[in-house]
C-alpha cells in the first residue's frame, strides 16, 4: 500500500509522516515533491497543488486533513478536470475539532453577554484615564444565539452553548433536531432564525450556495447592537458589510477566526477596527494523533471493501 502525504507546513511532515507509519505499519508513507507522479492508493492532503492529483494512477481515496473541502472544490471548479472525478474525497470527522469549537463560541458568548470586550476596550482607549465602572450584564434571556449550520461541529456548539442557558437557536439546510436547541431549515424558515438574534456563529461549510451569506440583509434582521462570530470560512462574509454594519451600529462587534485571504493582510482594515477581535484561524486545529487514527481506520476499510463514512457529496459541498 502506498500512502501518500501533502502538507504546507512543511515543517510538521515528518511527524505526520511517522504517526502515519506507526498507524499503517506495511504502508508505504511518502512525502509528495514536484514532479512526483508515480502511483498511490490512497492520498492525504491539506490544500495540496494541482498536480499533486490529476494524474495520479490508481488512487483509491483523497482524505483531507480537516473538515472542509472547499479549497479542494473551488479549484476544480477554476480548472476542471485537477482533481480526479472517480476518487472518493473523504474529509475529516470530528477529531477533537468539535470541543475546541464549542470552547471558541461558549468564550466569545459568554464575553459579549457578560460585556468583558467592552471593559477591554475601554482601557485601550488612547488617553483613556483608569475607571472603575461596572457595566449591567446582558440579561441572558434577551440574549439569543444562532448557529448557522449543524453538522457535527454545530450541533456540539449548539449544545455546548445551550447548557450554559442560553435560549439557541440552530439553522441547517435540511431538518434536523437537537435536544435544548430551537431548529430552523430552508429558505422558508431563514428570517425566523435570524429574526432578533443578538449573537449569530457561523459554522456553515463554504458552498456557491452559502458564500456571502453574512452580509447587510443578514444583519438587518438581527437584534440591534448584535454581535457576530465567523468560525466556517472567511468567504461566507462580506467584508465591506461588516464594516458597514460595525459603523452604524446595527452590529457591536465581531470575533472573526477565518478571512477571505490569509494571512490577514497587515493593511487589511479589520486590524484597525477595535470592536473586531481577530484570531488566526485557530478555533479548531487539526490534531494529529486522533485524525492519523481515523484515516488508518477507514483506509483499513476501505482495503476490505467496506463502506465509510466521510464521503464528500461534491454537488453540496460537503
Amino acid at each position: 500500500m502506498k500512502i501518500l502525504l501533502y502538507t504546507p507546513h512543511t515543517d510538521d511532515a515528518p511527524a505526520w509522516i511517522a504517526s502515519l507509519a506507526r498507524a499503517l505499519p506495511a504502508a508505504d508513507v511518502r512525502l509528495w515533491a514536484p514532479g512526483d507522479a508515480a502511483p498511490a492508493d490512497y492520498a492525504v492532503v491539506w490544500r495540496p497543488p494541482a498536480e499533486l492529483l490529476a494524474p495520479r494512477a490508481g488512487l483509491r481515496a483523497i482524505f483531507v486533513l480537516g473538515a472542509g473541502v472547499d479549497a479542494l472544490l473551488a479549484h476544480e471548479r477554476r480548472a476542471p478536470g485537477t482533481l480526479p472525478s472517480d476518487v472518493p474525497l473523504v474529509r475529516l470527522e470530528d477529531t477533537g475539532m468539535a470541543t475546541q469549537m464549542a470552547e471558541y463560541a461558549v468564550y466569545a458568548a459568554l464575553r459579549y453577554m457578560r460585556r468583558f470586550d467592552e471593559y477591554e476596550l475601554a482601557r485601550r482607549q488612547p488617553g483613556s484615564q483608569p475607571r472603575w465602572h461596572a457595566l449591567e450584564p446582558h440579561p441572558r434571556e434577551a440574549f439569543d444565539v444562532g448557529v448557522l449550520g449543524l453538522g457535527a461541529l454545530g450541533a456540539h456548539v449548539a449544545q455546548a452553548l445551550a447548557s450554559f442557558g442560553f435560549r439557541v437557536r440552530g439553522y441547517s439546510r435540511s431538518a434536523k433536531r437537537i435536544d435544548g436547541v430551537a431548529t430552523f431549515a430552508g429558505e422558508t424558515q431563514w428570517p425566523a432564525f435570524l429574526d432578533g438574534l443578538k449573537l449569530l456563529v457561523n459554522l456553515l461549510p463554504s458552498t456557491p450556495a452559502t458564500d456571502g451569506v453574512l452580509n447587510r440583509e443578514t444583519f438587518s434582521r438581527l437584534a440591534s447592537g448584535a454581535y457576530l462570530v465567523n468560525l466556517a470560512r472567511g468567504a461566507h462574509l462580506v467584508e465591506q458589510d461588516l464594516i458597514d454594519a460595525l459603523d452604524e451600529g446595527r452590529l457591536a462587534a465581531a470575533t472573526l477566526d477565518v478571512f477571505a485571504q490569509e494571512p490577514l493582510p497587515a493593511d487589511h482594515p479589520f486590524w484597525r477596527l477595535p470592536r473586531v477581535t481577530i484570531t488566526p484561524h485557530v478555533a479548531a486545529l487539526t490534531l494529529r494523533e486522533p485524525a492519523v487514527e481515523q484515516i488508518a481506520r477507514k483506509i483499513e476499510a476501505l482495503s476490505r471493501g467496506e463502506a465509510i463514512s466521510g464521503i464528500v457529496d461534491r454537488q453540496r459541498g460537503y
